[in-house]
């Protein structure tokens, strides 16, 4: 059946509704003492659910009317629970289950099914009793709908604007001129102003105007609550320390921080800082060293700007809000495509409601976005939101005033998306998500409706793309996929929206911890940030009181080393442990998951790459769940049985399982090694025809290996059979001797990604020619012929593509020639011979070339760069990997690269920047 919309308030309703209706099929026709009670429960729950979503867009609720909303939603949780206690004792849910095996649990369970009826009757009394206080509150329903939805092509550019086009060079100019001048002492320059006045955004124009004139640059977010720990490593990092030799320490970190800084000209960003303590701790590693190093520190506390200051006011800079000019571009743009087309009725309200946002970036782009999101602009609408903001705060921003703006675009969210946006709550500030670990939650959940699309994952993704579209979280695009951010103004409303609806709980330190299990409320979601306060060295004291003994989603992020007894949470539907690395924890430490097995529920567990986790060897029970995301760690042996497995990411260092063929309702396969993988497994993979994703590991990624010609075969003919694939990604070193891969005939023609950068293809196999849909392409070839470059540049849809090749034809160069590549906008080259002497673009190729990765083996490279480069007019950055270099040669070498660069740089209309990364043997 197909599942009801979902949202805040009423979300689990729809369920429980669910189930209930599952109560009245053939799987239960035994029960015909209580059908007709089902029946009944079932259909008042519709009523209340309708009435619900009804107060869904009510923003002040009266307090009895609260009060029922409440009472309401935590009596649908606790329904379900009861309905799920009985389908699991029945066994009803395990559709995996034969005739005989379920007539023979059912006659074993005839208690249950007796005790069934009196708890049936005791909910309907609870029924009964809620459906006579909402006829007293006179509540009635409503309905939502929803389509399909893309990431708004608009998007982009206004984050781009909001970035650095809209009224920023000003400010710019401003704090470039406090930094650049001729004092080579250690300077510290603040940036305070108000939240959502686009502190972050100039402090990271800035950031990439100057960072190519000093030695070392990073940009390190804070937070409320900074771990000061993780802040420094992450500091660490950036700054291109790998080696953490064990050091987890604070003055230890600061230590080899300042050792590492000593000699060289450093930039630093450190953003949103809330706490004088923090910077003081943040400011011992930064050395004196007369080196003309530089910090910018953005705050929104004067007294935190002055501290990092010291003093020095001179080196304040205070943000104002946009201009009107600037506020007008910025809005028009968002809700038009242009700042010349809106309408002339509109241009009244516009301007009224532009004065109200008092010039605030981030409540211009929130208001743009909910009336570019509104498939019919009516005026009244205009006027209504209009009239929603406040009037004060064009003249004196507050907090509760942006608050106020922001909370309108929660309110004028469809009830399908309330839950899946209030869902963020679960991160940490700051945190950036994965898209397809947030939508398979979702999923878990149960807040993706099938009413809106048959395939669950594509629905979700949708979902995460309108909340794009209406700016309530930002897209980050990594090479690792699709993440997304959001503003920690935005992140305040959820969570207080969660307080609000009892949706979720966070706990930072042990007193959190203890607090939320001596409460009287029941959670229903657990988010725990930080399991050790470093300060005082304590770790998490857990006892599963009965407050979070029914937890349906639990999510970790920090020290995973002290756990709950997970047995007892019987309810649980998402299970995630998030560690860092460098968290502050025993690397050799083992996570004791066997209990897992135990959880019926269960529908996604995920377990951080940097904790090894040892699961149960049979977990053949989870027969609910979606998600298995566990790279390091145990297998169970059993695993090929899970009946509803779809997301698979396991460890890649075993084999593929013998028996995979079996895992039919796979759509996502991460991980596993082929050298190692029996040859029947490796056929087995052509019966996986739902596969989506496939991402298989040739041995050892730092050596070449070889993989024998049958399995080979094997391979290419399972990989031909999956007719549904769209990402094919092979990583490890290999050399592909029987060109097996190369000479497919009949590819999976709906590939749109293609990762296989580690095999070493004789030449650009002819196949993916056909490959239509492809749109990123990363490839190795042994032999690199113009012709291959032929038939890349002909695949209509490629805008990314990464090109390795170990030498040319005869020694040819590499010609990207006129009509080729037309939608390209990201190009890769590496060649062992040394690149840019083997690489030309004729005039007409590549006309959408916007960034040009190159990298160069200095021995080999001759100083030149690519031939034609004139030619790339829309190009706007050059990134320049030189390796195999004495560290002690790094600042020449960039020299002698600047100097072969600068002058065809010039040349180009659009002056790219040229980024240089250095690495030695």
């Amino acid at each position: 059946m197909a599942m009801p919309i979902v949202s805040a308030a009423a979300g689990v309703m729809n369920p429980l509704i669910s189930k209930l209706t599952m109560l009245m099929g053939d799987e239960y026709k035994k029960l015909k003492g209580v059908r007709k009670e089902v029946a009944f429960l079932r259909d008042e729950l519709s009523a209340m659910n309708a009435a619900l979503e009804k107060l869904e867009f009510v923003e002040k609720l009266e307090p009895d009317t609260k009060n029922w909303r409440d009472h309401v939603r935590e009596m649908a949780y606790d329904m379900e629970n009861c309905i799920d206690d009985f389908m699991q004792n029945i066994g009803g849910a395990d559709a995996s289950a034969s005739f005989m095996k379920r007539t023979a649990r059912r006659l074993k369970t005839l208690r249950a099914r007796h005790r069934i009826a009196g708890q049936i009757q005791e909910l309907k009394a609870l029924a009964v009793e809620a459906k006579e206080r909402q006829i007293r509150y006179k509540i009635d329903g409503c309905n939502t709908s929803c389509g399909t939805v893309d990431i708004d092509p608009r998007i982009s550019a206004i984050y781009k604007d909001a970035a650095g086009l809209v009224g920023t060079d000003g400010p710019k100019k401003e704090v470039v001129s406090l930094l650049v001048d001729t004092d080579n002492k250690l300077k510290v320059v603040s940036i305070v102003g108000f939240g959502g006045l686009g502190k972050t955004t100039l402090a990271n124009q800035v950031y990439d105007d100057l960072k190519e004139q000093f030695d070392c640059k990073a940009f390190i977010p804070v937070s409320q609550k900074p771990d000061m720990t993780r802040l420094l490593n992450s500091l660490r990092l950036n700054l291109g320390i790998n080696e953490s030799s064990g050091i987890c320490e604070v003055q230890d970190i600061i230590r080899q921080l300042r050792e590492h800084l000593a000699n060289k000209r450093y930039f630093v960003i450190v953003d949103d800082l809330w706490d004088q303590g923090a910077w003081e701790i943040i400011r011992c590693a930064f050395p004196e060293n007369g080196n003309g190093s530089r910090v910018i520190v953005t705050t929104r506390v004067e007294a935190v700007a002055i501290s990092a200051c010291s003093c020095h006011c001179k080196h304040i800079y205070r943000m104002k809000p946009l201009s009107t000019e600037d506020s007008r571009s910025l809005f028009m743009k968002r809700v038009f495509g242009s700042e010349n087309m809106c309408p002339s009725n509109y241009e009244k309200v516009s301007t009224e409601i532009l004065k109200k946002c008092g010039g605030l970036p981030l409540a211009i782009i929130t208001i743009a976005s909910l009336l570019a999101c509104r498939r019919e602009r009516s005026r009244n609408d205009w006027e209504n939101i209009r009239n929603s903001l406040g009037a004060q705060f064009a003249t004196n921003p507050t907090l509760k005033d942006m608050r106020s703006i922001l909370n309108l675009s929660y309110m004028n969210l469809p009830l399908h998306l309330r839950t899946c946006f209030l869902y963020i709550g679960m991160y940490p500030e700051d945190y950036e998500i994965r898209r397809d670990d947030l939508v398979r939650k979702w999923i878990a959940e149960g807040f993706i409706s099938n009413l809106h699309g048959p395939n669950l994952e594509d629905v979700g993704i949708s979902y995460f793309n309108e909340l794009v579209n209406r700016s309530l979280i930002q897209r980050v695009m990594t090479y690792k996929g699709v993440y997304c951010k959001v503003h920690d103004m935005m992140l305040d409303l959820i969570l207080s929206k969660c307080a609000e609806d009892n949706f979720n709980s966070v706990a930072y330190t042990s007193e959190d911890m203890t607090r939320l299990c001596n409460c009287t409320y029941k959670i229903r979601r657990l988010s725990l940030i930080s399991s050790v306060d470093r300060r005082k060295r304590e770790t998490v004291s857990w006892t599963v009181s009965g407050s979070i003994s029914q937890v349906r989603s639990f999510v970790w992020f920090g020290d995973c080393k002290f756990i709950p007894r997970l047995s007892q949470l019987k309810y649980i539907r998402v299970l995630c442990f998030e560690q860092d690395l460098y968290a502050d924890s025993d690397p050799n430490s083992c996570l004791d998951l066997t209990a897992v097995s135990q959880l019926f529920h269960l529908r996604y567990l995920r377990v951080s790459e940097y904790v090894y986790a040892e699961l149960p060897a049979e977990i053949k029970g989870l027969v609910h769940l979606d998600t298995l995301d566990v790279t390091n760690g145990s297998i169970p042996s059993d695993m090929v049985h899970l009946p509803r497995l779809s997301y698979l990411i396991m460890s890649r260092f075993d084999g593929l399982p013998e028996r995979i063929g079996l895992m039919e309702s796979l759509r996502t396969l991460d991980g596993f090694e082929l050298v190692d993988s029996s040859l029947e497994a490796i056929k087995g993979l052509g019966k996986l025809t739902n596969l989506r994703n496939l991402t298989l590991v040739m041995g050892a990624e730092c050596s070449t290996c070889n993989l024998e010609k049958a399995k080979c075969d094997a391979l290419a003919s399972s990989i031909c059979k999956l007719r549904n694939l769209k990402y094919l990604g092979i990583t490890g070193m290999i050399d592909d001797n029987y060109d097996v891969l190369g000479s497919i005939s009949d590819p999976p023609a709906l590939i749109e990604e293609m990762c296989v950068d580690m095999w070493a293809f004789l030449r650009v196999p002819k196949w993916i020619g056909d490959l239509h849909c492809l749109h990123t392409l990363q490839l190795r070839v042994r032999e690199m012929k113009n012709d291959g470059i032929t038939i890349l540049g002909e695949l209509p849809s490629l805008v990314d593509l990464s090109l390795s090749f170990d030498k040319c034809f005869k020694e040819e160069a590499v010609i990207f020639g006129k009509g080729l590549f037309q939608v390209l906008e990201r190009l890769g080259f590496y060649s062992r011979e040394g690149i840019t002497t083997h690489v030309g673009f004729e005039a007409g190729a590549v006309p959408k070339l916007r960034k040009l990765d190159l990298k160069v083996d200095w021995p080999q490279w001759g100083g030149a760069t690519p031939v034609g480069m004139e030619h790339l007019l829309e190009l706007q950055q050059i990134r320049l990997i030189v390796s195999r270099i004495k560290k002690e040669s790094f600042e020449q070498v960039k020299l002698v690269v600047q100097s072969a660069f600068g002058n065809a740089l010039q040349l180009l209309p659009r002056r790219p920047s040229l980024d240089i990364e250095c690495y030695s043997w």
